[in-house]
């Protein structure tokens, strides 16, 4: 009903015949043809959205925003609901039209003709709103005896055309006469008219297909009644245009004076026109004439039985449209609103009484009517409104093609009528048509939605509608991944994939924000979480953690993924991360952990896990990082205090932890990053900072390098280095080469390791055979004399490395150094932490680096 009501506008009425007068019937029948078939088009695409799934209010909104997303949806509701409020006054302003014509036939002016449109268009405008506030059931009763209006008055012109009254014949109609159709069926235009003008003026009649998805939240089963009504309405107006055509394009000659005297009294031998061949001579009209197809408008009531009626057709299509429109825009607004999707328009979501009409957006679209019925031009409106009204269409077209693309599982209309290309056609058409009908209305929709649109892009509201962009989003993800794991892996696209070992990724943010400062948009990050614990608990929390901290990523920007698992100890743990994270090329090729700060005081079982992740690493060919800061990495038991505003006090080491943790937040200033690269392991160790050179906090940083060498052949180190260098294309500030590398270290240095491994030692000499046996079985982890004395050149060397990191490095920004390796078995836990300790204290955040040695730079 309503659909039929809102297509059947003014067009039927006043400005058909003129488009027959103009286009000539078989190109007006085309553009009648035309226009059905977008509509249609949307309509079949309407229904398959409309029956995929519950649909609640706010019509083409509620269909585009659930299918294709926020973005698009916030648009285009924004837009639809607008172009409603305007198509008020379209509505109005034709009603007042007509009054003001009949004012004009009885001479019975106000003002002077536009003042009174405006005059008789507010008070309409009133009147309506006061209808539509009443509520839905005052309203639909409206529309049924509007519809009854209507469709009598259509009788009455069909009626009309049968019964050709003599008074009738001057002004050109002559009942159906097969000369008069032959004449009229070409086209004529005039006027500088063309077939496109003329369909543009059409097309506005057969915008009104949405009118019953727009209420769809106050139909009893919107389901089944969208499609049936859409495409009902559809059927039956377009037959009803197509026939008024034919008979008025068959009845009524294009020009005709009015005047009685021209009858034909003898033979004229040039007269070719079909009214000649009827005895009337009309041909003085080549200067222009009152009455006929061309000129009048009105031709409608002139053919029927009885005028008057014809009138009344008038006023209930363009009242019935409006109030349509009037329900219509508040009801769309609210949806949008309620969605909270613009925060500013909050206060229009409320809704009042049983039915949750929206009283405040009724006043809003009120106003917005009342201002464009002052502009008091219909063909100033029209095209605006067809534009938005286009618009909407190729939307809903464009997310049935967009639903079935992304081929979501959750896509299952009810309605099987669609296929994906049509609608995709569908969509292409809309957007013609836009420009056929008004080119820089056209345009101004398209910068007002792609705005909207990246305004909500932005914003980036917190809705979750399961639309097909999140859809198409999975199945390129899914496409991609795939087509990757085909492409064979190459040196020259090495990135570093780091599975970091953060625990919950909040505690130990340095740690985080420095691998994401070298992996963002460069390569993979995972963080990767092991439980411990009860088995069922930690399940428990596995679920509600992923949630958490992946939001928590995503808020803070992080481009990271996080990975818990659930394991008996940290190193089953670390396995299972290192073996089955990732997803076919995208793994992880890198462990990344925080340094061990508290060994000498925790159980040295934990030493043991701790060592042995590295030499699981590096058995399934990880490379290896660990991060130290010297005031450490670890804030969980600081959490939810700011570094600004601590709730109490903190002590001067915890407050010094808390700076520490943002450090690699902020810019980094114009400093070093030294890379004190000692062995080649493949690159990794020189790949890192250039990685971090190239992002934008790190930019002013320089690279400074370290290596050793011969006291005798410094300079031929260093320019072998910096060939190096440059065929690799890194670029550094300066090369140190250090020949007192191998020096023995001071006194004091030696004295201060001796005294932090004591506790650790075996003393195996001093103790009989078995026991000490006994002891080295029980704590695997001991250092035995024989293992001091075999590796003191590599003590030496890391207390030494430390000596000349504190002269050379200590201003440094970070310290990216090679990390020194113990073969698996032969150097005792302890041993081996006590150099990572000795080389690594006292200093800048200082990354140890050991690549699995494959080759991560190439000169090529």
């Amino acid at each position: 009903v309503r659909c039929m009501l809102n297509i059947w506008g003014v067009m039927l009425f006043i400005r058909l015949s003129w488009i027959v007068g103009q286009a000539g019937i078989g190109l007006s029948v085309l553009v009648i043809g035309m226009a059905t078939v977008v509509t249609t088009i949307t309509g079949l695409s309407t229904s398959a959205i409309a029956t995929n799934g519950f649909v609640r209010g706010g019509g083409a909104y509620y269909l585009i925003s659930r299918s294709l997303g926020p973005e698009f949806g916030g648009a285009i509701g924004l837009i639809f609901a607008f172009a409603n409020a305007v198509a008020v006054a379209m509505y109005v302003v034709g009603f007042a039209e007509t009054v003001v014509e009949l004012l004009k036939e009885n001479g019975t002016l106000m003002v002077d003709e536009m003042n009174d449109i405006r005059i008789i268009g507010a008070i309409t405008v009133v009147i309506l709103l006061g209808i539509s506030v009443a509520g839905m059931e005052w309203e639909a009763k409206a529309q049924i005896v509007l519809l009854v209006i209507l469709i009598l008055a259509i009788g009455d012109f069909v009626i009309g055309t049968f019964i050709p009254l003599d008074s009738k014949k001057p002004k050109g109609f002559f009942g159906y006469k097969a000369e008069i159709f032959m004449e009229n069926f070409g086209p004529d235009f005039r006027q500088e008219e063309t077939f496109f003008s003329v369909f543009a003026i059409f097309f506005p009649a057969a915008t009104g297909i949405l009118a019953g998805a727009n209420i769809s939240g106050d139909l009893a089963d919107p389901q089944s009644a969208i499609p049936k009504g859409t495409l009902l309405a559809i059927l039956i107006t377009t037959l009803v245009y197509v026939g008024i055509a034919v008979s008025v394009g068959s009845c009524v000659v294009r020009d005709a004076t009015g005047n009685i005297n021209n009858t034909i009294v003898s033979e004229l031998t040039n007269c070719t026109t079909a009214a000649c061949k009827l005895n009337y001579d009309f041909s003085s009209c080549q200067t222009g004439c009152q009455y006929g197809l061309m000129n009048n408008f009105q031709v409608m009531s002139m053919v029927s039985g009885f005028a008057p009626l014809i009138s009344a057709g008038i006023f209930s299509a363009t009242l019935s449209s409006a109030l349509a429109s009037l329900v219509s825009a508040p009801k769309i607004f609210q949806a949008l609103c309620k969605d909270n999707i613009y925060p500013g328009f909050q206060m229009f979501a409320k809704g009042y009484g049983k039915n949750n009409e929206p009283l405040r957006g009724y006043l809003l679209t009120f106003l917005i009517a009342l201002g464009f019925i002052l502009i008091a031009e219909l063909n100033v409106i029209a095209p605006i409104i067809s534009n938005f009204f286009l618009a909407s269409y190729a939307l809903i077209n464009f997310s049935v093609f967009h639903a079935s693309l992304a081929k979501s599982p959750g896509w299952r209309p009810a309605f099987k009528y669609y296929n994906m290309w049509i609608s995709l056609v569908g969509a292409i058409l809309c957007c013609i048509v836009m420009f056929v009908i008004n080119w820089w209305a056209a345009l101004l929709t398209y910068v007002i939605v792609l705005g909207l649109y990246i305004y909500v892009t932005y914003k980036k509201p917190d809705v979750n509608w399961g639309s097909s962009t999140q859809a198409l989003t999975y199945l390129n993800a899914l496409q991609h991944s795939i087509r990757l794991s085909g492409v064979e892996d190459h040196v020259k696209n090495f990135r570093p994939q780091c599975l970091i070992m953060t625990g919950a990724p909040n505690a130990r943010p340095a740690l985080l924000h420095l691998v994401h400062a070298f992996t963002k948009n460069v390569g993979l990050m995972i963080c990767g979480h092991v439980h411990m614990g009860p088995r069922r608990q930690a399940m428990k929390e596995l679920s509600t953690d992923l949630a958490k901290y992946q939001r928590w990523l995503i808020k803070n920007k992080m481009k990271a993924f996080y990975a818990p698992v659930h394991a008996e100890d940290l190193r089953d743990g670390g396995q299972y991360l290192m073996q089955a994270a990732g997803l076919g090329r995208m793994r992880p090729n890198t462990l990344v952990v925080g340094f061990k700060k508290n060994w000498r005081q925790g159980d040295m079982r934990d030493v043991e896990t701790y060592i042995n992740l590295f030499h699981d690493a590096f058995d399934v060919q990880y490379g290896v990082v660990v991060i130290r800061l010297k005031e450490g990495l670890d804030i969980s038991h600081l959490q939810g205090q700011d570094s600004k505003s601590p709730s109490s006090p903190l002590n001067l080491a915890d407050q010094r932890l808390l700076d520490a943790s943002t450090q690699f937040q902020k810019k980094q200033g114009k400093s070093n990053i030294d890379v004190w690269w000692l062995f080649d392991d493949g690159g990794l160790t020189l790949l890192i900072p250039y990685l971090l050179t190239t992002k934008k906090k790190w930019k002013d940083c320089k690279i400074r390098v370290f290596i050793g060498g011969k006291i005798n052949r410094i300079d031929h180190d260093r320019r072998a280095m910096a060939t190096l260098l440059s065929k690799f294309r890194i670029d550094f500030s300066d090369i140190m080469v250090l020949g007192d590398i191998n020096t023995k270290p001071k006194k004091e240095n030696i004295a201060a390791f001796e005294e932090m491994i004591e506790p650790f030692r075996l003393h195996e000499d001093d103790k009989e055979q078995e026991v000490a046996d006994k002891m080295k079985e029980d704590e695997p982890w001991r250092i035995t004399d024989n293992e001091l004395e075999l590796y003191k050149t590599k003590t030496y060397r890391q207390i030494r490395l430390n000596e000349l990191l504190k002269e050379h490095s200590s201003t440094a920004n970070i310290i990216v150094m090679s990390l020194p390796v113990a073969r698996k078995g032969a150097v005792s836990s302890a041993l081996y932490m006590a150099w990572l300790e000795a080389l690594s204290k006292d200093l800048p955040p200082i990354l140890l680096v050991r690549g699995n040695h494959q080759s991560v730079l190439t000169f090529y």
